[in-house]
């Protein structure tokens, strides 16, 4: 009990958050958890976000979900009635295949993954196969079978995949353990994520898993907690790290994601953290702010503007 209390981490007073919004010029958000649960947006969130724009601050939503592209994160935005810029969003759909580009990657993608993969995938010009395509093809282990793969792959992509089934595994298996420099990459390493507002799911991690078993290799990761996204954010922003504050719900990616960074982190207990967890000894991933959700921010609203 001495040492939960002891690393207990109390919800941010109101001169903190005036601390907080004084010192950061652009906010990252995380977006399951923190923007919305599900399909429903969290009250006070639109508010908020109107607020931290009247004050001059960058705003950008980064995801580790890639079932979507840019384009169709948009659509789920504006269904919940956020106005957001594409240019302000960075799915890790998106930074897979901007990672890509970054080597000049010339081959095809194998594809373990749904839409968003593929459509960011194509407006690179990058081929892949796989993908929503294979969500059907069995295997059926009769004496002598055999499956081909593609020997052009030269990179196995592993997103979220709703319909993942053992001919992927065994096909991004072969890709990676028979094409000569086939590279692995994974969205993201998330144990479970807000697929309904009802209840945590299986996560990427469990994908990534797999592929990770099946062929002894690590992924090159291109999701939080991985500083790829954070370096194409800050150099297009022209900021320092300590200019940016990281908001999110998860300890493992959101917030160490940002104190990789050298970011301010704002920890929301709206999503996958419960206090419990993060006032737990055994938690070494300390927030530097606490909020019970992202519209803790509108107690200093007026002050904050003043300011501003």
């Amino acid at each position: 009990m001495v040492a939960a209390q002891a690393s207990a981490r109390p919800i941010a007073t109101n001169e903190q958050k005036l601390e907080l919004l004084k010192k950061v010029e652009c906010f990252i958000f995380d977006c399951d958890g923190v923007i919305w649960l599900g399909d429903k947006v969290i009250e006070g969130v639109p508010e908020t976000l109107d607020m931290l724009r009247g004050m001059g601050k960058k705003v950008f939503f980064v995801t580790n979900n890639s079932t979507k592209s840019r384009a169709g994160y948009m659509s789920k935005f504006q269904s919940l009635g956020l106005n957001v810029k594409a240019e302000e969003i960075y799915s890790s759909s998106y930074a897979a295949a901007a990672y890509l580009e970054s080597i000049n990657f010339n081959k095809k993608v194998y594809v373990i993954g749904e839409t968003g993969i593929l459509e960011e995938l194509d407006l690179k010009g990058i081929r892949h196969v796989g993908g929503p395509g294979d969500a059907d093809k069995k295997v059926t282990l009769k004496s002598g079978e055999f499956m081909e793969h593609d020997h052009d792959v030269g990179a196995v992509v592993v997103g979220f995949d709703r319909y993942v089934n053992y001919y992927k595994i065994q096909y991004a298996t072969l890709c990676i353990r028979e094409n000569p420099g086939c590279m692995f990459i994974a969205t993201n390493r998330d144990a479970v994520t807000h697929l309904t507002d009802a209840q945590e799911w299986a996560g990427n991690g469990s994908m990534v898993g797999a592929i990770v078993g099946s062929t002894k290799r690590e992924p090159i990761v291109v999701g939080k907690p991985s500083d790829f996204m954070l370096k194409n954010i800050s150099a297009s922003l022209g900021l320092r790290p300590d200019q940016i504050a990281m908001v999110g719900d998860r300890l493992d990616t959101d917030i160490m994601f940002g104190k990789n960074g050298g970011l301010a982190t704002a920890l929301v207990l709206s999503g996958v953290t419960t206090p419990e967890v993060l006032n737990s000894p055994d938690n070494k991933v300390h927030p530097d702010f606490v909020l019970n959700s992202l519209p803790d921010l509108l107690s200093v609203k007026e002050k904050a503007m003043v300011a501003a």
